[in-house]
């Protein structure tokens, strides 16, 4: 059945960028939409379950000072949990967990499952829809026309 949605913001992609997007969102109170192809998939990592480090770990500890949920999510599912270049000065040590994968999905899945103002589809985007220049919205697979005052794209690479 074809329906006509509107939300303030749509987040498109439901990866780490994709899930930290929507949650920060919804925590404001603003009426939120996630669409991805596949609900199952959100939260997925890629074949390297490591969340920290020492380039990564600087920007999910930014993350999580904005109240971003990653390493919440990293904590809960950790497997092994190390502190790299812990023979260096303190400088240069990095914090990082390996996560178990499937632990790691269905965890972030839970966390956005529970936020009140978030919405998910599986229900890939086909075609954008502008109006005097600027996106207002867009077409899906299964025929919905969802209109949003804001569009967050995190397609991944």
């Amino acid at each position: 059945m074809k329906k006509d949605l509107s939300f303030d913001v749509v987040v498109i992609g439901g990866g780490h960028a994709g899930c930290e997007a929507a949650a920060a969102s919804s925590r404001l109170g603003i009426n939120t939409a996630l669409y991805t192809h596949n609900k199952n998939t959100i939260g997925e990592m890629s074949c390297n379950p490591a969340i920290g480090g020492l380039g990564k770990g600087h920007l999910v500890r930014e993350i999580d000072a904005l109240d971003g949920v990653m390493g919440e999510v990293a904590d809960k599912s950790g497997i092994q949990f190390r502190l790299l270049n812990r023979s260096r000065g303190p400088a240069v040590r990095g914090p990082r967990t390996q996560s178990d994968r499937s632990l790691y999905r269905k965890f972030m899945q839970e966390k956005l499952v529970n936020y009140c103002n978030l919405s998910i589809f599986s229900d890939p985007v086909v075609k954008f829809i502008f109006t005097n220049n600027e996106i207002s919205g867009f077409l899906t697979s299964k025929g919905n026309k969802v209109s949003c005052n804001k569009l967050i794209l995190t397609t991944g690479t």
